[in-house]
């Protein structure tokens, strides 16, 4: 069920982008039944889920068995919020999107595309599913910026894509620092042993500061927030709600999905840190919205 529910944007996506010209005007349709289909599905999957079971509707086979690498889905308490939140915004989108008479079928693609994204990161439990899952939400993200935002569209896109770069390049080496260092991509075998005191010392204070940075990045936390005002103000209406209702949270997430449990002694040495931050975030927040007209 999980793999259908993250897929199913994708066959949609694929359909609407192979469209004639003639029949462009079809892609919102087509975007409007998958994503009606998709939230369907989520809210099935959300009455049939059972609070305090943990990890329910795994799906799992090797992906890459020479180095571990699986393809392992599963959803919890954390996680499928976030996947009916991902469902709800994305039809949302899709429903605000109708009068789009811009090379539709592409811009509906596109926020298929994106909805893909969203749903793998909520769902994936293996890191290099993950990561996939993360760097795939920043390409539709970024033409839907530069191709349908306002006057400084290109600016807002390329600093958007660098700055979510960067987060991304310093997530992937602790990745693989993880990995070198327990020999499995699995983030649920990696937190029995974060649990366990595995990763401790300058190890996890470096591999807990390159997690930081990436999901700081997409939260964001200041100050390296400098991203989202530029993208928010040029990005598209029904962009700028999916920017602003799901992946702004895909940071929170990955905190509590990755560095809490696999790091918690780097996560205790450095709570300092993120509680500064968070604190400086709001007043700043707060500040600038009071100097502003």
């Amino acid at each position: 069920m999980l793999s259908i529910i993250v897929f199913l944007p994708l066959a949609a996506a694929a359909l609407c982008a192979l469209l004639p010209k003639s029949a462009a005007g079809f892609a919102k349709w087509i975007a409007v039944a998958a994503t009606a289909v998709d939230f369907g599905l989520i809210c099935w999957l959300t009455s049939q889920y059972r609070p305090g079971g943990g990890m329910q509707f795994t799906e799992k086979f090797a992906w890459v068995p020479q180095v571990g690498i699986e393809y392992h889905l599963g959803v919890d308490g954390i996680s499928l919020p976030m996947l009916f939140l991902s469902g709800l915004m994305t039809l949302i989108a899709v429903l605000a999107s109708l009068k789009m008479d811009r090379q539709p079928k592409f811009w509906f693609a596109m926020v298929l595309l994106l909805q893909v994204g969203m749903n793998g990161v909520f769902v994936a439990l293996d890191f290099v599913l993950f990561y996939v899952f993360w760097e795939l939400v920043l390409v539709p993200m970024y033409f839907l910026i530069a191709q349908w935002g306002g006057e400084r569209r290109e600016y807002a896109a390329i600093k958007f894509f660098l700055y979510t770069l960067l987060g991304s390049v310093l997530m992937l080496v602790g990745i693989i620092a993880l990995y070198l260092a327990a020999h499995t991509f699995n983030m649920r075998e990696l937190a029995v042993l974060g649990a366990q005191g595995k990763f401790t010392g300058a190890f996890a204070t470096w591999v807990f500061l390159a997690f930081f940075v990436g999901f700081a990045v997409k939260v964001p936390v200041w100050p390296l927030h400098t991203w989202l005002p530029d993208a928010h103000v040029e990005a598209p209406t029904a962009a700028s709600v999916l920017l602003a209702a799901v992946l702004l949270k895909m940071g929170t997430y990955g905190f509590l999905r990755v560095s809490l449990p696999i790091l918690p002694d780097a996560w205790a040495d450095w709570r300092w840190l993120i509680a500064t931050l968070a604190v400086i975030s709001i007043l700043y927040g707060a500040l600038v919205a009071f100097a502003q007209t």
